[in-house]
């Protein structure tokens, strides 16, 4: 590829990207990063997952299980993203002066003891960066399993061995406290979802992003229709719908930046931190729980109810106005939350992958910018727009 200068990735640092969010393979010495072809392989995800990590030179030419075409060559072609470290590689590290120009990786323990087993000094590598704020060096931080006990043991925050709700509730946090482990993410074993109430209660905290659109696309269509029905014109019944669906853009970065991350405005007592964390503190606790990713209904029902009543307070001449509004905003609901699911756990067009980019970085970056999840437009208008930044190097 002219132009483009490849990096060596020491093996170990290849096999740590096993994951749906992060997903590498290996043919030969070369490093093919597929994780935006994933969801588009015909044989699924899983077949691809099955060989994360590793080489998959001998599958490929399997002709009895799988084989593959030329397309198949050339989609791996342009995800190659650097080549193995192998034997004479590091040893051209040991013999340079720059070793980190010959294998430029953030340092870490797997990759060090691989580099200091062939002789490289490990302390004229870049120290691993970290955002200070985090604790997060990148996205793929979110993902990678979080030692439960180890965990519990370092920091004695909330042991995610047990239900987390009367942890919070009961427990002595200074705010100071709870807002700096609250917002450095963790990542429930196998991917399951931790833990809140641990009673009859828990089947509530948790919900499958597809019930939303189930649940509330029926009644949003049913507002539409009737509003579209006795409205004077259907410029004017459309001028309403999308004034709702405008609307809801600003709601959703007023309930993001001013609700949801109230933070340090909050009382520094366990009811207000119990609160916080029941509403919008655990997302970013545990930012890939798939079940804590959308609104709980009953939830949305509590937050949806002022704003029916404001609309029909500000369109208080004409009651299909105000519904035909509201189902605008709710629409526009819908799309956020699946939206954000989609974020967290989908591989997406061009546009939606930089938006996805934009509200990972909110997360394993900087949580007091980038409020906006469906758009950017307020993040700019209200000058909290997140410019993606280095890392801080770790204290040493």
């Amino acid at each position: 590829m002219p132009g483009r200068t490849l990096p060596t990735i020491p093996l170990s640092e290849v096999e740590t990207h096993n994951t749906k969010s992060s997903c590498y393979v290996t043919i030969g010495e070369r490093v093919f990063d597929v994780t935006d072809f994933l969801e588009d392989h015909p044989g699924g995800p899983e077949f691809i997952l099955e060989y994360a990590g590793k080489d998959i030179k001998e599958i490929l030419q399997d002709q009895t299980s799988h084989a593959h075409s030329e397309a198949a060559y050339e989609i791996l072609e342009d995800s190659l993203v650097g080549f193995v470290a192998t034997a004479p590689v590091l040893k051209t590290a040991v013999d340079s002066t720059h070793p980190d120009q010959v294998v430029p990786l953030p340092a870490t323990a797997n990759g060090n003891a691989e580099l200091q087993d062939h002789g490289v000094q490990t302390k004229d590598l870049p120290a691993r960066p970290l955002y200070e704020s985090t604790g997060m060096s990148s996205a793929e931080d979110l993902s990678k399993e979080t030692d439960l006990d180890s965990d519990w043991k370092t920091h004695k925050f909330l042991d995610l061995n047990r239900p987390l709700f009367p942890q919070m509730l009961f427990s002595n946090f200074s705010k100071e406290f709870y807002l700096e482990q609250v917002h450095r993410p963790r990542h429930y074993k196998g991917g399951a979802s931790a833990p809140l109430f641990g009673n009859f209660m828990e089947p509530l905290s948790k919900t499958a992003w597809y019930v939303i659109p189930i649940i509330w696309l029926p009644p949003v269509t049913y507002g539409s229709v009737i509003g579209f029905m006795h409205l004077s014109s259907t410029t004017e019944a459309a001028g309403y719908w999308l004034l709702g669906l405008f609307l809801w853009t600003l709601v959703e970065y007023i309930l993001h930046r001013f609700l949801f991350h109230i933070d340090k405005l909050m009382p520094d007592h366990p009811v207000a931190l119990t609160l916080h964390f029941l509403l919008h503190g655990i997302h970013h606790y545990l930012p890939m729980d798939r079940y804590r990713l959308v609104m709980p209904p009953s939830l949305f029902l509590i937050l949806a109810t002022p704003f029916y009543k404001l609309a029909h307070a500000v369109f208080w001449y004409d009651w299909y106005a105000a519904v035909t509004v509201f189902s605008g905003g709710i629409f526009g609901y819908i799309c956020y939350d699946c939206t954000h699911y989609w974020l967290h756990h989908r591989q997406l067009p061009a546009y939606v992958r930089d938006l996805k980019k934009y509200h990972l970085a909110h997360h394993y970056q900087n949580f007091e910018l980038g409020f906006g999840v469906t758009s950017k437009f307020w993040d700019y208008v209200w000058g909290t727009q997140l410019e993606y930044t280095k890392p801080v190097k770790a204290s040493q």
